[in-house]
């Protein structure tokens, strides 16, 4: 018979409890047991940066951690940065700079970006590469999106950011 736990997090802003199970992630809690699939499943071992959310203001690989290490605390994925500015001025400077191809690995990389203008609001070029370090893209050559990670914290910088 499995052990399940119920849990209690806050999940975007909103008070939620979940009944996991002891080996679950909270990658697969996200995605099977909330709901929410915008974080993405790539590797399943800390190593592409697609299932990268926020928890206690930090990022973090999902995959990596527990569900039952989310107990108490609060975790922000990508739906949860519908509405902020920095998030809506990366999205918008990666259509612009062609940073989005096949778009896998654009939830972990806003959810990484966005992080890093929460720290650094005005990142150059060696802050915006050691951001992403940790997450991986096939398609590109990383320089569009560094370039937009770069254009979206000038525009939040400057007040020009949706």
């Amino acid at each position: 018979m499995p052990f399940n736990t119920e849990i209690r997090f806050t999940l975007n802003g909103v008070p939620r409890s979940a009944t996991v199970g002891a080996d679950l992630s909270a990658l697969e809690m996200l995605r099977e047991v909330v709901g929410l699939t915008g974080t993405k499943y790539g590797c399943g071992e800390g190593e592409c940066g697609a299932c990268t959310i926020i928890v206690d203001g930090r990022s973090v690989n999902s995959c990596l951690l527990f569900a039952l290490d989310c107990d108490g605390r609060e975790l922000t994925t990508i739906e949860g940065l519908a509405g902020d500015p920095r998030a809506q001025a990366l999205q918008q400077a990666f259509v612009a700079h062609g940073a989005v191809q096949c778009g896998f690995c654009t939830p972990g990389m806003v959810v990484q970006a966005t992080n890093l203008l929460a720290t650094h609001p005005q990142p150059d070029d060696a802050a915006a590469k050691r951001a992403i370090e940790g997450n991986l893209c096939r398609c590109t050559g990383y320089q569009k999106i560094v370039d937009a990670i770069v254009d979206a914290g000038q525009k939040v910088a400057a007040g020009s950011a949706p």
